[in-house]
């Protein structure tokens, strides 16, 4: 699935090769690595545009080095250590970065993030928000004609519906699903485990897998993004798929970005950083990686046309941290999965 998005505008890529010329950080043959995920480096991702439009005014090479899931690019760093060759990590999402930060692989980036367009107020000195969204339940309005109106209705599953969900394990998706429940439900999670588990059809290890057998027409529901309806309307112009809205609220997922400890062109990292939060980049994010951008301006009109939640749950990446490991044992005996 290719997408077209609008290229920079020369005036503007003039004034950005100016503003970074600067500050020295525009010397020839640098290597810039970026680890990431896989769909994000895909052809249809952003990272292709990304890449073009930051080596016009860089004077360097970026290579985005894609991983299956955002957890694999934690195992690559701790795996590497010092000889990791990688300056930025782009795609983890604040249940991770305390991880990260703990284990002193990643440095202050020292860029004041201006007018973030969030559900929450940002302020961490060693991670930069790119983009957000909601999880969600999808589902096809032309066949499931009878909603619930709440997550309890959802579990509770009166009319025999299916669901697909990913793997907490190897699945940020399915550890949000995790977190989810655990915010609303607290020590009753155990229950509503128990409860969902006899609607879930099968536990896919990513989000990909999943959305393709729902899409099939193998489940009624899938675990995802109350962003994914959007792909639909502007890509497909299909306004047939929906994503549910439950009064408890949903789970929020910030993806960040970051600088390693170990990189030897900091001033080119941080200058990437400040490059993927201006406006006219941000506007490359809605309709390649389907999420909402952290600048407002930049939004398309199809997300406005959005169902969102009026309430959020969002964890403390250190909270997370410490409960993660029980948690998913916790869902793995009381799920029987």
């Amino acid at each position: 699935m290719e997408r077209k998005v609008k290229k920079l505008n020369p005036y503007y890529l003039l004034l950005i090769f100016y503003f970074f010329g600067t500050q020295s950080v525009t010397a020839n043959n640098q290597n810039l690595v970026i680890y990431t995920y896989d769909s994000f480096v895909a052809e249809w991702g952003p990272a292709p545009q990304i890449k073009e439009e930051f080596e016009k005014i860089c004077k360097c090479t970026v290579e985005f080095i894609g991983f299956p899931n955002s957890l694999d690019i934690i195992g690559r760093l701790k795996l590497e250590g010092s000889s990791s060759k990688a300056d930025i990590i782009l795609g983890l999402d604040t249940n991770q970065i305390f991880e990260l930060e703990n284990s002193n692989i990643v440095q202050k980036h020292n860029i004041e993030a201006k007018k973030m367009h969030l559900p929450i107020e940002w302020s961490n000195e060693n991670f930069l928000p790119y983009d957000w969204g909601h999880f969600s339940f999808i589902y096809n309005d032309e066949k499931i004609k009878t909603l619930p109106n709440s997550f309890k209705e959802f579990i509770e599953n009166k009319n025999n519906n299916t669901i697909i969900i990913q793997d907490p394990r190897t699945s940020t998706p399915g550890l949000g699903l995790l977190l989810w429940i655990k915010s609303i439900y607290g020590e009753a999670s155990i229950d509503k485990w128990k409860k969902l588990s006899k609607s879930i059809k099968t536990v896919t290890s990513g989000w990909s897998e999943a959305y393709g057998m729902f899409l099939d027409g193998q489940s009624d529901f899938v675990l995802s993004y109350s962003t994914s309806p959007a792909y639909h309307m502007i890509v497909e112009e299909k306004n047939n798929y929906k994503s549910l809205i439950f009064d408890e609220g949903h789970y929020l997922q910030v993806e960040v970005m970051a600088i390693t400890k170990n990189t030897k062109n900091y001033e080119l990292a941080k200058s990437f950083l400040t490059f993927m939060l201006e406006d006219e980049v941000q506007s490359i994010i809605p309709t390649t990686n389907w999420m909402f951008p952290v600048k407002k301006q930049s939004i398309p009109e199809g997300f406005l046309k959005l169902k969102l939640p009026e309430k959020v749950f969002l964890m403390s990446p250190e909270k997370v941290f410490k409960n993660k490991k029980n948690w998913i044992n916790e869902w793995l005996v009381e799920s029987d999965f």
